[in-house]
């Protein structure tokens, strides 16, 4: 037990190493690549059954995610780790209704309830994965990202986004707080992830990531919040049988 908590720690809050990866540019690859594959896997209903795509998905992403680890951010952050969990959690049941109420005019008729088997891979994957990668790609990557072009632009960097992307790393950021076009920004593609019946929900709630965010400065909060969400939404799913929310 005490390994175990000396290695969570360490991969709280290590500073990621990047041996060629060391610019935004290059950087693309590691954050992007476990959210791309996800939804490509998501792409071969019709050739695969809903099951086997959510195998795929629980054992190709997650095994990115372990190659992509080491040029990650940290997850910790300045506050407590212990505070920022028991406050994503909170804000994540605050999502979950969020989530629920601007869904439920777009969300259609009823649909056909999923196999048993199919619940419980979705569940396990919204719950332990989705979480992980969505919040390094939308939160650590892109708002980090418009935030440092952001502050090129007002030091007066010529082709400040250029200099950002080629030249600059979001690893090198200490602090993070508001900031509009990255609020926007990161919040639109978060949205453009989800079907259009979502874009409603999904905007408020990148709007509550973010906020959370900016109060925690670490992305283990939003994680919590992220994997609440998730799991209380497929329990409410299960238990009403909105599967139409899905």
């Amino acid at each position: 037990m005490p390994l175990l908590m000396k290695t969570m720690r360490t991969m709280a809050t290590r500073k990621p190493v990047a041996p060629s990866f060391t610019t935004n540019f290059h950087l693309l690859l590691p954050y992007a690549a476990p959210y791309v594959i996800y939804v490509a896997l998501g792409n071969l209903q019709g050739l695969l059954s809903i099951e086997w795509i959510y195998t795929l998905r629980l054992i190709g992403v997650p095994a990115l995610l372990i190659w992509a680890w080491r040029w990650y951010l940290p997850i910790g952050g300045p506050k407590n780790r212990w505070g920022s969990m028991a406050m994503g959690i909170w804000v994540g049941l605050v999502g979950t209704v969020i989530w629920i109420v601007l869904l439920s005019p777009f969300a259609g008729g009823k649909a056909p309830a999923w196999s048993r088997q199919a619940f419980y891979l979705r569940m396990a994957a919204s719950t332990l994965v989705v979480p992980v990668f969505e919040e390094f790609m939308m939160r650590g990557y892109v708002y980090r990202l418009v935030f440092q072009w952001r502050l090129e632009r007002k030091k007066g960097t010529p082709d400040a986004f250029n200099k950002t992307l080629s030249e600059l790393t979001i690893c090198d950021i200490d602090t993070i707080s508001w900031s509009a076009p990255a609020v926007l920004i990161s919040t639109a593609l978060f949205a453009l992830g989800h079907q259009m019946a979502e874009w409603p929900a999904a905007v408020a709630y990148g709007f509550l990531m973010v906020g959370l965010l900016v109060v925690r400065r670490d992305l283990l909060s939003c994680i919590a919040a992220h994997a609440t969400t998730n799991f209380c939404l497929a329990m409410y799913i299960y238990s009403t049988g909105y599967w139409q929310y899905w």
